[in-house]
């Protein structure tokens, strides 16, 4: 049966990502935890071999894409945390009694659900915290807190060398060079965009350009960070990013209007992507045609690239003083709703697997809890599908490594080779979570063989099912998981986001402000996606676990059309629209912030009817989204 036909929460586990081969990304996994743990048995230290081994497993599953900064920071941040994790955990189990690690696991659980709200890479490093803090008191090897950690560590940075020192085809571009692609993608995004304007894909193609603006973002971010001199060629690229933000904004402009565009529209963003990767010149750029308010600031905003594509040295002495790269005002919160509601999540779900692991066998406890903090991880699908496909590569795992086993035994090498082989896997199989679970089950269990554990196999499968009760159950508890309030809260926080973007374009003067608009413009999107995330997983969950308003999309959609509309508004003001009254801005705002209050539960009942209609023909998109999204949420 084709998975279109199956419902939804059936056919998501079946799901498969279709994504190239990294093949830079396997040489990788195959020359860390394999190597390492061959080390550790070589210098007579085989605990060691294991922790580090660990550690460069762990960093392989964070070894993604991007940028040589990226890479150091979505590696290094949540390795740093999983060493926390096992110096706190080793020095509990040292100084605690057996049954006293529960309250400091509630504790970390707490820690590392919130922490894990912020953002991707937040999300890793909560979830290292929290499972090597269980594994630094459960799993029996030899060595000072200190020594784990600090073996841990050097397994990660080991990973990070060899991302550092094997890298795919490096594109023109120097220093610079995951920069430059990170920026051309945006251009060719861009072109992808304008070609959909007016037709069916106009708005997953402004989602993909939004997703490629953040990534380009954040790599210049980075790249910042992480080098004390800025270049001249740094200052170029910044301008050119800079360049490319304003042009977003009026294809957004361009997508508002509906109109399609002529070809030779779509070639202008192409050819500055090309310029970008090949250090040329873009060429002859599409002649202006000012037919609107929306083509005029494409054309200005083109105008403004092609200076910037021209010059040869920058006009700016510092990144800051660029307006896209001022730093948005909104920040996450960790001690959010939905932070304090994960939190609670997780500590309960890994402190009871904790308990009853610890009934169950109190000498090698650390699996069941480990895998509870993996299972109640929601960014990796809805709960039955992540269920299913950890119980289903768990089984997988331990039959391979059975047959392993039973075909290999009778040295202390063998490990490595299963280990080398399954972290050469660990960079495909995240495109399905269950080979995923199957690819690190096969490294864990060489772990443990290796530091001494040989009968691991058949009681890791045992925990597993333990641990896929336990968080299926918790998952249920209608006081501690709400799929309705987790999209909620979501939604809430991305119209409070739409509120300040749309509250600073009407109070703003004409021309002035421009680089914080797009920031909080930027923060909107992002915020949209998540809710967006969140909607597409609940939907994907058990019928009896769904929220009462099942399709939360028509919701999604219609903030993000607000967003939107509030682009086009600001264009069109831009070029002389009439700016609205402070009393006309207040109502539309304040009308924004009483849906948002409806959806977090700040309100009770429905939001208030917006009953005026703006003298302004500027606000008039923006009303009519308003009565949409309203109209949605009445249902």
């Amino acid at each position: 049966m084709p998975l279109r036909k199956l419902p939804v929460w059936l056919a998501h586990p079946l799901r498969w990502q279709r994504l190239p081969v990294p093949w830079a990304a396997v040489v990788r996994g195959a020359l860390a935890a394999g190597p390492l743990l061959a080390a550790g048995i070589g210098a007579g230290r085989p605990e060691a071999g294991v922790l580090a081994a660990l550690g460069a497993m762990l960093a392989g599953v964070n070894d993604r894409p991007g940028t040589r900064r990226t890479g150091i920071v979505h590696v290094g941040l949540p390795a740093l945390a999983g060493a926390a994790g096992l110096l706190l955990g080793g020095a509990a189990a040292v100084v605690l009694p057996v049954w006293w690690v529960l309250p400091v696991i509630f504790a970390v659980g707490l820690v590392s659900g919130s922490v894990s709200t912020a953002g991707p890479v937040s999300s890793a490093a909560g979830v290292q915290l929290m499972v090597t803090t269980v594994i630094g008191m459960g799993m029996p090897l030899p060595g000072t807190p200190w020594f784990k950690a600090l073996c841990f560590l050097a397994g990660a940075a080991w990973l990070l060398l060899l991302r550092l020192v094997l890298r795919s085809p490096r594109p023109a571009g120097g220093a610079l060079d995951g920069e430059r692609a990170a920026l051309a993608v945006v251009f060719e995004a861009l072109a992808d965009a304008l070609a959909a304007v007016g037709g069916p894909g106009a708005v997953p193609a402004r989602r993909r350009l939004t997703a490629a603006l953040d990534r380009a973002d954040e790599a210049l971010r980075l790249h910042r960070l992480l080098r004390r001199r800025v270049t001249d060629e740094e200052l170029l690229l910044t301008e050119r990013f800079d360049a490319a933000t304003a042009l977003c904004e009026a294809s957004v402009a361009l997508l508002w209007e509906g109109r399609s565009l002529p070809p030779r529209i779509v070639e202008g963003p192409r050819r500055l992507a090309a310029a970008i990767r090949t250090g040329g010149s873009p060429g002859a750029l599409p002649a202006p045609e000012s037919s609107t308010a929306a083509r005029a600031a494409f054309d200005r905003a083109l105008l403004r690239a092609a200076l910037a594509f021209d010059r040869t040295a920058p006009q700016v002495s510092s990144p800051a003083e660029v307006e896209s790269v001022a730093p948005p005002r909104v920040r996450r919160r960790m001690l959010s709703a939905p932070g304090r509601r994960y939190g609670a999540r997780v500590a309960v779900c890994v402190t009871a697997s904790a308990a009853v692991a610890l009934a169950l066998r109190a000498g090698h406890w650390y699996w069941l809890p480990a895998t509870a903090a993996f299972l109640v991880k929601p960014d990796l699908g809805p709960l039955f599908s992540r269920v299913v496909n950890r119980f289903a590569g768990t089984a997988v795992g331990v039959l391979v490594f059975a047959g392993a086993t039973a075909a290999l035994s009778g040295g202390h090498w063998w490990p490595v080779f299963i280990a080398g082989a399954a972290g050469a896997l660990v960079p495909v199989a995240s495109r399905h979570y269950a080979l995923q679970t199957a690819v690190v089950t096969l490294l864990v269990l060489s772990f443990v063989w290796v530091g001494g554990d040989t009968q691991a196999a058949g009681n890791r499968l045992a925990d597993t099912a333990i641990a896929c009760a336990i968080v299926l159950l918790a998952g249920h508890l209608p006081r501690l998981v709400d799929p309705a309030a987790r999209v909620g809260l979501r939604l809430a926080a991305a119209l409070r986001r739409t509120e300040a973007y749309l509250g600073h374009v009407l109070a703003a003067p004409a021309g002035e402000g421009a680089g914080e608009r797009m920031a909080l413009r930027r923060a909107a999107y992002q915020a949209l996606g998540e809710a967006r995330a969140a909607a597409e997983t609940v939907r994907a969950e058990l019928p009896a676990q769904r929220a009462r308003i099942t399709d939360w999309a028509p919701l999604v959609a219609a903030a993000e059309r607000i967003v939107d509309a509030a682009t086009a508004c600001a264009v069109r003001m831009e070029h002389g629209a009439p700016r609205p009254s402070a009393r006309e801005a207040a109502e539309v705002t304040g009308a924004i912030t009483a849906l948002a209050d409806a959806l977090d539960g700040r309100a009770d009942g429905a939001p208030p009817e917006l009953t005026t209609t703006p003298e302004c023909e500027t606000l008039a998109d923006v009303v009519a989204e308003l009565h949409r999204i309203r109209e949605v949420t009445m249902r």
